[in-house]
């Protein structure tokens, strides 16, 4: 498993996490918690190139607010 990065807010639906560096997961990856339960979906990757931000769009069992503050990683 790869660290995506720390959730640091939710906007428009998305949960958005930074990355700990320039290496970031490819749009459609899933993401998971500490827990290896399935968090959602990468759909977008955007800003500065060595520190990219990550929008993940949710699973259907999961609340944005308690992802806040969060690790996740992908698989």
């Amino acid at each position: 498993m790869k660290r995506v990065g720390d959730v640091r807010r939710v906007a428009q639906g998305l949960a958005i996490a930074r990355c700990p560096d320039t290496d970031h997961p490819d749009i459609g990856t899933s993401v998971l918690d500490e827990n290896l339960d399935d968090r959602g979906r990468v759909v977008d990757v955007f800003g500065p190139v060595g520190r990219p931000y990550v929008a993940i769009s949710p699973a259907n069992d999961v609340h944005l607010a308690s992802l806040v503050g969060t690790t996740l990683y992908a698989r």
